[in-house]
């Protein structure tokens, strides 16, 4: 992928979708307020690590072009409850109409970026690291792919074009791992290629025939043990990469088995927002 995850032109193409999607016809309710120039500021009402900047900016910009943000904090940073985030200054109107949308960007970043943080400590000094899945928010792939990567996790594949990965119905539609295997690499010469196995045997083929990455799949703990030494005997081992039946609680323990990475749908699909508001006015002074 030559672009980076937040090109102003795909946090543009998010924020149009979903100014459209909150404003419609237009903000009834702020056409009230008489259109002066106010003050705001975005409050962090939890621990958390930050994310969704861009996003949240270009919410901003895209009702009042001459608004100005001074952020308190960087993308990534983990901050404190009760922290501000950042100051605005522009018009009142747009300032109040652009509250709820950005605030669900961040919210939304936000919440995968701690999540992502969570499990990156969890592994800490194991060498394994923590990897995001497709599993997202329709529409907000690259957005939240971008949030994993601001809490310290590793992208996955984008989509179904940038790597191949041969999974349970590729197999039996081709008729063996091997089969499989090589059929991808003359289609995709070029392409990295990951492959998922189910049994030990699968584990052997798929080295045997060679490919970029091997997930393992649901492998209880002494089966996924017998994996790792499987694959470390090999004369071509592969990265390892758990998926499947993983918990915050049980990660270590995975990480210590000495796989290479370990893929978590929850990151993204089991999302829960960061409470964050924005208010109106001067911040209130410390202590």
């Amino acid at each position: 992928m030559s672009e980076p995850l937040h090109a102003p032109d795909c946090v543009a193409d998010d924020v149009s979708r979903a100014l459209a999607e909150d404003i419609g016809g237009g903000d009834v309710t702020a056409a009230l307020l008489s259109d002066h120039a106010d003050s705001a500021y975005l409050l962090c009402k939890e621990d958390a690590v930050v994310c969704g900047r861009p996003w949240f900016d270009a919410c901003h910009r895209a009702l009042d072009p001459d608004v100005r943000i001074r952020w308190h904090v960087a993308e990534g940073d983990r901050v404190q409850a009760g922290t501000v985030l950042a100051t605005l200054e522009g018009r009142a109107q747009a300032l109040v109409t652009a509250e709820r949308t950005s605030l669900n960007f961040m919210q939304t970043l936000s919440g995968t970026a701690t999540t992502t943080a969570q499990h990156v400590a969890a592994v800490a000094g194991t060498g394994t690291r923590i990897l995001d899945t497709r599993k997202t928010i329709p529409g907000l792939r690259r957005a939240q792919k971008y949030a994993v990567r601001a809490g310290g996790g590793v992208n996955h594949r984008i989509g179904l074009f940038d790597a191949v990965m041969l999974k349970e119905n590729h197999v039996r539609a081709a008729g063996s791992i091997a089969a499989a295997i090589q059929a991808a690499r003359r289609l995709q010469p070029d392409l990295p290629l990951i492959v998922e196995v189910e049994t030990l045997a699968e584990l052997r083929e798929a080295l045997d025939e060679g490919c970029d990455r091997i997930l393992i799949d649901n492998f209880d703990a002494a089966t996924r043990r017998d994996a790792v030494r499987i694959n470390a005997a090999h004369a071509r081992p592969a990265p390892l990469e758990v998926s499947g039946g993983v918990d915050l609680a049980g990660l270590r323990a995975i990480a210590e088995d000495g796989v290479d990475f370990i893929s978590i749908g929850a990151l993204t699909k089991h999302v829960r927002a960061i409470d964050l508001s924005l208010k109106l006015g001067a911040p209130p002074m410390a202590g």
